[in-house]
């Protein structure tokens, strides 16, 4: 099963500076029944759902939210329902990020509620430095005007760049919110295929069962750590060889949570770095070029109909070819 963090999940460290424009927008808003007792970064988070709620503290700060009238206000001050605010919103490459565009969406179910959608390896999901345009959020809101009204144009979890495979978007509201109940309640199963390094000992099946953080010796990466003595969540993947030789093996890994980078940093605790993963130690190998991570299976109850929904993606060409190559490499050199 995975767990994820549909509506706060890490985000990278951004760069808020304002695009070189006089423009300025004020957005008039109501604090809803929704919103009320909630902090008040979190309530404009939920308000204005293009920005980030650190971009939003940064306004706060900078006393450019104003309550009902009143400037100079603290994050964690209380909204109550009813509540005027006017949010002076200077131009980010972040706000003007979330716009339709026209990028393919590979879809490969959808009804009134969801789509499924087999995300192919180098789209971004969501818009973030550097990549501020050509998302697969993007694509969304140019094929579907409906889900500009979404948060996140309904994404309730995510696939790194370099992975490619299965992921399920709300169409509507309602939807997206039983959909983030689903998955925080360990009702919605995702596996993924991984090509690692090394020939795979032991038993065929195997568990790791080791908290993950942001690694205290490089801060752009996470890693297996000690509670103890440094931040993190526990974290469990089951793991199991489906096949490999002595240049490497093919695994299954069905996740229990779902941590940032959680099979990349598992599979490398236990000596198996996926192919092409150079942030976890993983080198080019068999004509690889990306992390050889892929969401092949999705399943979970539609929220609305009721119905088992299970869907299977097939490896990509790239991996494909790269089990390929390696049987064939490995049966030549034991013919010699």
């Amino acid at each position: 099963m995975v767990v994820v963090q549909p509506a706060g999940w890490q985000e990278p460290e951004e760069d808020e500076q304002a695009l070189e424009s006089s423009e300025v927008e004020v957005r008039s808003l109501v604090v809803g029944v929704t919103q009320h007792g909630v902090r008040l970064d979190k309530a404009l988070a939920e308000l204005v759902p293009e920005l980030s709620r650190s971009y939003l503290q940064q306004l706060l700060g900078l006393g450019l939210v104003r309550l009902n009238g009143v400037a100079s206000l603290k994050p964690a001050h209380k909204a109550k329902a009813g509540d005027a605010l006017a949010v002076e919103i200077r131009p980010t490459q972040q706000s003007q990020a979330f716009k339709p565009e026209a990028v393919p969406v590979p879809v490969v179910f959808e009804d009134d509620h969801l789509l499924v959608v087999n995300k192919p390896a180098g789209l971004v999901v969501h818009p973030a430095p550097g990549n501020w345009s050509g998302t697969l959020l993007n694509g969304l809101m140019g094929r579907d005007p409906k889900a500009m009204l979404l948060p996140r144009a309904g994404i309730v979890h995510r696939l790194d760049k370099d992975t490619s495979g299965l992921m399920v978007v709300a169409r509507e509201r309602a939807t997206m919110d039983a959909l983030v109940r689903l998955i925080a309640q360990r009702q919605v199963s995702r596996q993924y295929l991984a090509l690692g390094h090394r020939a795979w000992h032991g038993s065929t099946l195997r568990t790791v069962d080791a908290a993950v953080g942001r690694d205290p010796r490089n801060r752009l990466r996470m890693a297996v750590v000690d509670l103890a003595q440094h931040a993190g969540k526990p974290a469990r993947t089951d793991f199991e060889c489906l096949a490999g030789n002595d240049l490497g093996c093919l695994v299954r890994c069905t996740l229990h949570t779902g941590r940032t980078h959680q099979i990349r940093v598992h599979m490398a605790s236990i000596g198996h770095p996926l192919v092409a993963d150079g942030l976890y130690g993983g080198g080019i190998a068999a004509g690889m070029a990306r992390q050889a991570l892929h969401a092949y299976r999705l399943a979970f109850v539609h929220p609305v109909t009721g119905q088992a929904l299970e869907f299977h993606a097939p490896l990509p060409e790239d991996m494909q070819e790269a089990v390929l190559q390696w049987a064939l490499r490995y049966n030549g050199a034991a013919a010699a």
